[in-house]
């Protein structure tokens, strides 16, 4: 029965009883609060009323309870002051209980926090990516025993956090084993919280959720581990997780944008640990599977109009690397043909509809081409030998020297660099970069040259 109805039952019994008077003097501005553990807690105005209800009306109004509810409440009478004391001094357990934005559960409820669209059956797999495939199946397969930890890195936008996402997933569908997928953001925010302090003053409820959290757990996933840069603390704690982890053979699975050997920022015994298992490079889509995404994604959009193929060979050629572009791409070209009026997708329409598009795109995509381009222009030899295999000293210092600018004038890394170079492995590009700064230091014409390409790309 609802608290109010309940107590207007009772003082209609109540007043019966007594006179006019008294029922307004004692009981018109009585207000029951809650039913809490067999107890009635009622408000008062005033202090007197507090101890002429308890010493004259106790047993009335316990009886006409025990009528409206068939059972015998012990009465409790307080001010508001003293019901706003007590609030504030239950308040801490009752937040502690939520679950809610303090960060500390009563209990860990495993949340996986999987994308269940990203699966194997709808990677789309080529040249470029079937090795990291197939290393991603094997961990799924046989998580904590064949490549532990997986180390997967990339350029953003090539299918890693599907591969990870697909990796959880499957272990979930076929196991009963604990999966939990992060980005290395939320696991620094994770920590940070862990050096909260409760209402005892202390964090040993932080720290043990958040080791429940991450080490009662028998697959971590994490995301983005190149963000653990300068975060020092964060850094030391996911070395013990770490440690923790792969001492009880639980699986362990990394991605970068970078290879382990660039994340200069992270401690050296972290990028160590990251080569025990198995490190895989995800480069970039050729034409072919470039095409393929799109014949995919557009088979699964369902889409009312049917896309040509030389539309999808010009996105395919024009669109870049990146395969959130290449997906987003279909989705700009189909909304602009409804805003159209439902115009037919044609080549025409797909330049038109896509020139800010895939302008963006080219522009991303040719900063490494222009500063090849500049550089053979100075040395003039063609961009083709810069990204050739050719080792002749009139292509091979160039080639060197355009490495150092690429390196040393974008953001890109290592891997996205080598693979602008013809496939070159990372180590090949670090070789050069060091190579040139060593010797411009010591030859004051080569540094005069470099002083000068470096004006010319701006």
């Amino acid at each position: 029965m609802n608290v109010d109805i309940l107590f207007e039952n009772a003082l209609k019994i109540i007043k019966d009883d007594l006179s006019s008077l008294s029922f307004t003097t004692w009981f018109e501005e009585l207000k029951l609060i809650e039913l809490k553990e067999g107890t009635a807690i009622f408000q008062v105005p005033m202090a007197i009323h507090k101890k002429q209800l308890n010493n004259n009306y106790y047993d009335i109004i316990q009886k006409a309870f025990n009528q409206v509810t068939g059972t015998n409440f012990e009465l409790e009478f307080l001010l508001e002051d003293e019901i706003q004391a007590r609030k504030e001094k239950e308040r801490p357990k009752e937040e502690e209980n939520k679950q809610e934005e303090l960060g500390v559960p009563q209990s860990f409820v495993n949340k996986s926090n999987l994308k269940s669209n990203y699966t194997f059956d709808n990677f789309v797999v080529g040249n470029s990516n079937k090795f990291a495939q197939a290393a991603a199946l094997s961990v799924a397969e046989n998580p904590g025993k064949m490549y532990n930890p997986l180390f997967l890195y990339g350029n953003s936008g090539l299918g890693k956090t599907h591969l990870m996402h697909a990796i959880g997933n499957y272990i979930v569908q076929n196991s009963n084993r604990k999966v939990l997928y992060v980005r290395s953001d939320q696991f620094i925010s994770d920590f940070i919280n862990m050096n909260k302090k409760d209402e005892k003053g202390t964090n040993f409820n932080y720290v043990e959720f958040f080791k429940n959290k991450y080490r009662n757990i028998d697959v971590l996933i994490i995301d983005d581990i190149q963000f653990l840069g300068g975060a020092t603390q964060t850094q030391q704690e996911f070395f013990h997780t770490f440690n923790t982890l792969h001492d009880d053979s639980k699986q362990i699975i990394i991605s970068s944008d970078r290879s382990p050997e660039d994340l200069k920022l992270l401690e050296e015994r972290l990028r160590t640990r990251f080569c025990w298992g198995l490190t895989v490079n995800i480069f970039p889509p050729d034409f072919t599977l470039r095409t393929e995404i799109l014949k995919k994604k557009i088979a699964a959009g369902n889409f009312e109009q049917d896309i040509p193929e030389d539309v999808i060979e010009y996105i395919a050629s024009n669109m870049g690397s990146d395969v959130r572009q290449l997906e987003g791409s279909i989705t700009r070209l189909v909304a602009y043909s409804t805003i159209m009026g439902g115009a037919p997708i044609t080549l025409d329409l797909a330049i038109d509809a896509l020139k800010d598009f895939i302008s963006k795109g080219m522009t991303e995509k040719n900063e490494i081409a222009r500063i090849q381009k500049i550089v053979a222009e100075f040395f003039q030899i063609n961009v083709e030998d810069i990204r050739s295999k050719k080792r002749s000293a009139n292509i091979a210092f160039p080639r060197q020297v355009a490495m150092y600018l690429c390196r040393t004038m974008t953001s890109e890394s290592f891997p996205k660099i080598g693979t602008e170079f013809g496939g070159k492995d990372h180590t090949t590009i670090m070789y050069s970069v060091e190579k040139i700064e060593k010797e411009m230091k010591e030859n004051q014409d080569l540094a005069n040259i470099i002083e000068k390409l470096k004006k010319d790309i701006g």
